[in-house]
């Protein structure tokens, strides 16, 4: 019996890096139209490089590779900044079928929460810019435990949330060393959302994997034997 379903939000919920290429695009397109006077190809290298190596949520992200040519034109910096922000905004889209799978599941009876290893803040703006700030019953990100999948600390704070055991829940992730093995450690089953990976893994270790969200109602319908009024 399946009680809770936990979802990741990046590369899971939404295309966050389709996002993420298409906002760096448009920011640095600002950034050479007020005066950067860098190839467009290089810029988006340069940025890429530092987000791998300081992390993707990095927030100063074109001040420290504009300081890496020397230093900072704020003009220049304003516009990446701002050119980031509306294209990110508009970039910003569920994958197919996610609304949907929500519902689904909802109706069903069964639990929703969010494990994710970016920012509260971020995961709250990213929830509420895609329209899905009243459909989770808890929402755990980093600061919540300090601690980044595939700890276990994330994944026992958010079942502890929504009062479910790890035998009666299940995580869909598209990061199998990060949401799979961290989820089957304790016990969930688990859900690889093979649309969403970056990584492509031999073996996910997923006790199921999935090209299209709304296989994960039907998953959760068969574990339940129909039950709860669950519908395929």
């Amino acid at each position: 019996m399946i009680e809770a379903v936990v979802f990741d939000i990046d590369n899971t919920v939404m295309d966050f890096m389709r996002m993420k290429r298409e906002a760096v695009s448009a920011a640095v397109d600002a950034m050479i139209d007020a005066g950067l006077k860098v190839p467009k190809e290089k810029m988006v290298e340069n940025i890429f490089r530092v987000y791998w190596q300081e992390g993707i949520e990095d927030q100063n992200i074109f001040d420290k590779v504009l300081s890496e040519a020397g230093q900072v034109d704020f003009k220049v910096l304003a516009a990446g900044i701002v050119g980031y922000r509306r294209a990110k905004d508009a970039a910003m889209t569920l994958y197919p079928h996610v609304r949907l799978t929500i519902t689904e599941l909802l109706k069903s009876g069964v639990k929703l929460g969010v494990v994710s290893d970016a920012p509260r803040l971020s995961v709250w703006l990213r929830i509420t810019a895609l329209g899905l700030q009243h459909y989770f019953d808890h929402v755990v990100a980093y600061e919540d435990t300090g601690e980044r999948k595939p700890s276990p600390k994330p994944f026992l704070r958010v079942l502890e949330l929504l009062k479910a055991p790890p035998e009666r829940s299940l995580m869909i992730g598209d990061w199998a060393e990060r949401d799979i093995a961290g989820a089957k450690g304790l016990g969930m089953k688990t859900v690889w959302a093979r649309y969403g990976d970056q990584f492509h893994p031999k073996h996910s270790g997923a006790d199921f994997e999935i090209d299209d969200v709304y296989e994960l109602v039907g998953i959760v319908c068969g574990i339940n034997s129909g039950k709860n009024g669950c519908k395929v």
